[in-house]
């Protein structure tokens, strides 16, 4: 205790201290040309064609190393792999993810409208393969709740049910036969299609969209995708019979099917189901629990497969109480197939959204997990990866696979390392194919809807495009609508901050600093302008059309009065005058030096301002762009608007704090075409302050000193 306290001493006091050291600078006040007269920028010469083809095309032991480890993952890790502490974490987790994979891939395929078998294929050819090319060490690749739906939604659509199935007895069966058939050859088409889908992106480099699917984007989607699953199971649960729904609304017609049909609902089927039910609650309150004393949690999915199908088989449910089983798996693996490429153009709109789909939930959870145990992963490589196990995947009569979160989690949660974990998962699905599948064709199906308690993450085409393009559309709200500030000084500080946060911030007289915490460009620039008159109280259009009454007013009373229009010049010139005094007045101005002084009109009378209404008196407007990471031509146009809209009515507008980002955006489209624009830009904020301060300063030394004596000989007249 007395080491804690005199610790919160000691920082206690670091904190006083640090808060009572000063510091001082002494230098000039920096503006864009001082500060890059004193720089001397690297002269970056670019690399000839020729070098960058020879470059390109160079065949060096390094350079290939670093495409096979870029194409082929396994060969970079693989050799670092460290048994002692690997192995036992990837052996349990193998077996743990193997016994999941079980009846998540006979659940899965129902929902993708195939055979059960094709199920298993799916959780044994793609994960092998993406072993090798896949960059996560935790995901578990395979069959996934929500392509499988999608994939089901394609089949049911192209091969309905009553386009093959009608009536009873053999002609029946024949007809269930065929339409599996048939919906197996639309799912391998669809599967082929978008692993080509994938592939091409991610040889394209198309990964960088991963940033776009953020946690709070993927929450979402996979939480309202659980609804869609467990409407689609409860006739499962019920033992109904209803037609299958997909698309927009399914949810409210899977529903109303099953409501309606409530009254055929099968006891059994419904008390098999809340046993295993409950059994996966209570099993998975116990593993959470005593997860700390268990080495590993207990696999209560096979527990809930062995006895469902244990007491299937004793009791012959499927005879004696009509209770819907696995039905036939056949043992051992079909020889290669080439899917239907005549399917493509009746698939490819669905094949698109299954490939985004596939991808957005391989990469958010593969990226949760790098974090987590500090490696990376590639979004293009994974995209590969997914690719080649769908393209392949589809020659072995698998259909679309993705990442089970479910899965994921217990691979990563057991201990498992590296992807071998993966592989003896599905070495185990091996075994049931070649050997042991017959002994849970007896398995309910209603034991299928309690696999997805523990596998809730979930998605729909439709709902992760609009979440995609809601995300888009916050980020272009959140830029397009940003917080605009008026700043101040802290006393005695270079620091300038929100004078409606702090009491002793303070604003300079005739000073104001308006501050922007985004982009400038097209969709923001014309309320950059209005925010910039609103927030600090200067609208020039209100200033020039108040000096235009006065000047008219002015004009009105000395032509009533008979004085000479020569002592109205000025006014003349402002309120329109002749074009030959214009013309006048542009040759002078012409023969001026450029100056930053020849951006300021300063023609209004002084002996009028008394006639103005009230109004704030203020000099110069300092745009603070320290926030600004990009300016557009649309912006540029803006800021340059600006520029003349407040000079025209004597007030100097200065840019501080910006990038060279923004400084190359500014070049890029002419904002500098008058060279003496850069005299504009300083190099913070406290630089623009000052140099705002001297200017005046001097304006007002040339003010009170004495008017130069003119010359005694007479003007005369060029023309006389």
């Amino acid at each position: 205790m007395n080491n804690f306290q005199d610790t919160m001493d000691h920082t206690q006091e670091n904190e006083i201290l640090v808060a009572t050291q000063t510091y001082s600078v002494e230098r000039p006040i920096y503006s864009y040309p001082a500060l890059h007269g004193k720089l001397h920028k690297k002269d970056k010469v670019p690399d000839p064609i020729g070098d960058k083809i020879k470059r390109a095309l160079s065949c060096t032991p390094k350079k290939i190393r670093n495409i096979i480890y870029m194409f082929l993952p396994i060969c970079k890790w693989l050799p670092a792999y460290k048994p002692r502490e690997y192995v036992f974490g990837d052996f349990v987790s193998g077996i743990s993810t193997g016994v999941l994979h079980l009846p998540q891939g006979l659940a899965f395929a129902m929902l993708a409208a195939v055979p059960p078998i094709f199920g298993l294929y799916s959780s044994f050819y793609p994960v092998i393969l993406y072993c090798f090319f896949g960059t996560s060490r935790h995901v578990s690749i395979g069959p996934f709740a929500v392509i499988s739906l999608m994939i089901g939604g394609v089949a049911v659509r192209l091969v309905p049910d009553d386009m093959y199935v009608g009536g009873g007895g053999a002609n029946s069966t024949n007809g269930t036969e065929e339409r599996d058939a048939m919906r197996v050859k639309v799912a391998m088409s669809v599967t082929l299609l978008s692993g080509i889908i994938q592939f091409c992106l991610g040889v394209l480099r198309f990964g960088f969209v991963a940033i776009y699917l953020t946690e709070p984007l993927v929450r979402g989607f996979t939480t309202a995708a659980a609804v869609h699953v467990f409407t689609s199971m409860l006739k499962y649960l019920f033992g109904v019979k209803t037609k299958r729904h997909s698309g927009p609304f399914s949810v409210v017609y899977s529903t109303l099917a099953v409501i309606a049909n409530v009254k055929k609902l099968n006891i059994c089927s419904l008390v098999v189901g809340l046993m295993c039910f409950a059994l996966l609650l209570g099993g998975k309150e116990f593993n959470e629990r005593f997860k700390n004393k268990l080495p590993a949690p207990i696999p209560l999915e096979i527990v809930a497969v062995i006895i469902g199908t244990g007491i299937s088989a004793g009791f012959n449910l499927e005879e004696s109480y009509k209770v819907d089983v696995v039905g036939s798996l056949p043992l051992g693996l079909l020889a290669p197939a080439t899917p239907d490429s005549s399917l493509f153009h009746l698939v490819y709109v669905d094949a698109i959204a299954i490939a985004i789909v596939g991808f957005s939930v391989t990469i958010s959870m593969a990226k949760i997990f790098a974090v987590k145990h500090g490696y990376q992963v590639d979004g293009n490589q994974e995209l590969i990866a997914l690719g080649i196990c769908n393209t392949i995947g589809s020659l072995f009569q698998t259909f679309s696979i993705s990442c089970s979160l479910s899965r994921s989690l217990v691979q990563e949660s057991t201990g498992g390392n590296t992807q071998l974990a993966g592989c003896l998962a599905s070495l185990l699905i091996l075994l049931v194919i070649l050997a042991i599948g017959f002994l849970f064709e007896s398995l309910p199906q209603t034991i299928w809807l309690t696999t997805f308690v523990s596998s809730l993450f979930l998605g729909l085409d439709y709902g992760l495009i609009t979440a995609v393009i809601i995300a888009l559309m916050t980020v272009i709200y959140r830029t397009q609508s940003p917080t605009y500030t008026v700043l101040g000084q802290l006393p005695n500080t270079d620091v300038y901050i929100d004078i409606d946060a702090y009491e002793e911030v303070r604003e300079h007289a005739g000073i104001k600093i308006f501050q922007i915490n985004a982009p400038i460009y097209y969709a923001n620039s014309d309320l950059y302008s209005n925010a910039l008159s609103r927030k600090t109280g200067v609208n020039p259009a209100l200033i020039m059309a108040a000096r235009r009454k006065v000047l008219k007013k002015h004009a009105k009373e000395l032509g009533t009065k008979g004085k000479p229009q020569s002592s109205v010049v000025k006014v003349d010139a402002e309120a329109g005058g002749e074009e030959d005094a214009k013309q006048e007045e542009q040759i002078e101005e012409n023969a001026k030096p450029m100056t930053i002084d020849s951006l300021v009109q300063k023609t209004f009378p002084e002996e009028l301002e008394r006639f103005l209404p009230p109004g704030p008196n203020v000099h110069t407007m300092i745009l603070d762009f320290s926030q600004v990471n990009f300016i557009d031509s649309v912006g540029v146009k803006t800021v340059s608007g600006i520029l003349k809209e407040y000079g025209d009515v004597g007030i100097y507008v200065y840019l501080a704090a910006c990038s060279a980002q923004v400084v190359n955006d500014l070049t890029r489209n002419r904002f500098f075409e008058n060279p003496c624009v850069k005299e504009l830009l300083f190099h913070s904020i406290h630089d623009a302050v000052l140099g705002a301060k001297v200017r005046e300063a001097l304006a007002q030394q040339e003010a009170l000193a004495p008017p130069p004596e003119e010359d005694s000989e007479p003007i005369t007249d060029p023309e006389t």
